[in-house]
């Protein structure tokens, strides 16, 4: 699979998931932020913008 353009890098598209929809996250982010397998996040509705941070105890 060859490489996509930067500019399209973060295109990604949304797949069904059982009763969920699933969307990827560049793996170039996700390191940045030091997020992990399995780490548990909060998902927020913004007028139409998805905001996602680190769940904390």
């Amino acid at each position: 699979m060859s490489r996509r353009k930067i500019a399209q890098e973060n295109i990604r598209k949304i797949m069904k998931s059982g009763n969920s929809y699933v969307v990827s996250s560049p793996i170039e982010i996700v390191k940045k932020i030091k997020w992990k397998e399995k780490q548990k996040v909060i998902v927020n509705l913004k007028g139409r913008t998805i905001q996602i941070k680190d769940w904390k105890k």
